[in-house]
């Protein structure tokens, strides 16, 4: 099972990134997914999640910013980040969860190398 990350990148506040999450070695659809971040020097932190049906929830700094979404199809999950922050700044995970809700990443079975994300002011 592999998940690869992708579209990370330097943008300036304010700045728009989409970042893609591609799955093989496992059926997306059978998945629950999320993104986490984190930051130099940090914890893991939730960013948002998307059930296998599509219903999707977000960190509350993400709310309004962050979109997610999932082409099962394509087996690929999409994060949509707009209106930047320095503090967005961190490395981008995705992760898979047989297990649906979870915003904690203990619950999350498989996870992608992660990419960077750097914000400047």
């Amino acid at each position: 099972v592999q998940l690869q990350a992708s579209g990370g990148g330097l943008v300036q506040t304010g700045g728009s990134l989409r970042l893609t999450c591609t799955a093989s070695g496992l059926t997306l659809s059978d998945y629950h997914m999320a993104w986490f971040r984190q930051a130099t020097g940090k914890e893991y932190e939730f960013v948002s999640r998307i059930h296998r049906s599509g219903d999707t929830a977000y960190a509350d700094s993400m709310k309004g910013r962050f979109t997610v979404s999932r082409d099962n199809a394509k087996n690929t999950v999409y994060l949509q980040m707009n209106s930047l922050k320095p503090d967005d700044t961190a490395v981008y995970y995705c992760a898979a969860a047989r297990a649906p809700y979870w915003t904690h990443p203990d619950g999350y079975l498989y996870w992608g190398q992660g990419t960077q994300v750097t914000v400047s002011s």
